[in-house]
């Protein structure tokens, strides 16, 4: 396909930046010795699970069906899996396709040793379990704080004692969001106070995800440095599990202006993208998008959607212009959390995914339909 033949609105995953971000994290592996894997929760576009899984151990999973995604298309890499409690009838296949299980908790992790413990006996499985090292870095996202103080996820210090249960060969943290090294590297100077005497006991330790590590000013020499100090200090294995790292700004969201309304303060652009329907973190964190073609100086508009939710706004950029209805309008970073978090609220469409390719063309990869809504109703 042209450009000129996409519909609108479009997901559009740009395989030379997916390339460029998997590269930089394929050096990190290299010269740190670590494990990274895909954080499926943030990108599972698995047409491209391919080329991700020639540079990368694996895939992280947040339920059975991410599991079973990366199963099937990942090609024999690594399959891990953390859920804050898994459903008894979900146990034994979750078991059979994944090669690391993390407990949220201790009673998790008794309630289903009789299932789990058979596959970590055979070898097939390795069982860990998610800590909370109780020290937050965030600030102003609380709903993205896994340490804030009433915290659901990984299991306290003081829970934990001075001894491991048994079967436990590696713990996980996961305490980052959209942040670079230093607050890392922070935290894991209180995890190492709290939980440090374990680590000489067992296989691996997660370090969750979280970690800009492709974006430019990311300290990469500084991951690498700590990694290896992990590893040489406690001879263990070093997972990663990054989303937005990799396909951080590698997919773009295309849109046509549907209509202009003449609101007081600015004028109002109607769009058939929606924030609360395909980019629905811009409403969660919140935050504000980037639009190509915005700039300093110009003309300030709001850009909403077609949706009948007032607050369906995507935000309020300053643009050359006033575009006029049908142009079509560019938001920068939509591949991560998009795709995974859109809906037909409103029974609104869900925009086409496709991939351009390095040689220019465009692949439609998916195209979705009126049965794509009603099927999830009834």
């Amino acid at each position: 396909m042209r450009y000129e033949e996409l519909r609108t609105p479009s997901y559009i995953v740009i395989e030379k930046k997916l390339k460029e971000n998997l590269e930089l994290l394929y050096d990190v592996q290299r010269r740190s010795g670590a494990k990274i894997l895909l954080a499926q929760k943030a990108f599972s576009m698995f047409r491209v699970y391919p080329l991700i899984a020639e540079y990368l151990t694996g895939t992280t999973a947040s339920g059975i069906y991410e599991a079973r995604l990366a199963h099937e298309e990942m090609g024999g890499s690594e399959n891990h899996v953390f859920e804050p409690a898994y459903k008894d009838d979900e146990m034994e296949e979750i078991l059979g396709i994944c090669d690391h299980v993390y407990f949220n908790s201790l009673s998790q992790l008794e309630h289903h040793r009789s299932v789990w413990e058979k596959y970590a006996v055979e070898g097939n499985v390795s069982v860990g379990l998610r800590v909370n090292p109780e020290y937050s870095t965030q600030e102003g996202h609380e709903i993205y704080d896994p340490c804030s103080p009433k915290s659901r996820l990984g299991v306290r210090s003081s829970s934990l004692g001075d001894k491991l249960p048994s079967g436990i060969e590696g713990l996980h943290m996961h305490t980052l969001c959209e942040q670079g090294f230093e607050p890392l590297r922070d935290t894991f100077k209180v995890f190492e106070e709290k939980f440090g005497k374990f680590l000489y006991e067992l296989k691996w330790i997660n370090l969750g995800g979280g970690h800009h590590i492709t974006k430019d000013d990311y300290d990469r020499e500084g991951l690498i440095e700590l990694i290896k100090y992990i590893r040489s200090k406690y001879e263990v294995e070093v997972y990663l599990e990054p989303g937005e790292a990799i396909a951080l700004d590698a997919g773009i969201l295309i849109t046509e202006v549907m209509d202009i309304v003449d609101t007081p303060d600015m004028p109002t652009l109607i769009l058939d993208a929606s924030a609360a329907c395909h980019m629905p973190d811009v409403l969660e964190m919140p935050y504000t998008p980037p639009l190509l073609d915005a700039s300093d100086d110009g003309v300030k508009v709001r850009l909403a959607s077609r949706t009948c939710l007032a607050g369906d706004v995507i935000g309020e950029y300053t643009l050359p212009s006033v575009p006029s209805i049908g142009d079509i309008l560019t938001f920068g970073d939509m591949a991560i959390y998009s795709m995974v978090k859109n809906n037909t609220f409103n029974g609104m469409p869900l925009p086409d995914i496709v991939l351009l390719k390095e040689d220019g063309e465009y692949e439609l990869v998916k195209r979705f339909g009126y049965t794509d809504f009603k099927e999830r109703l009834s």
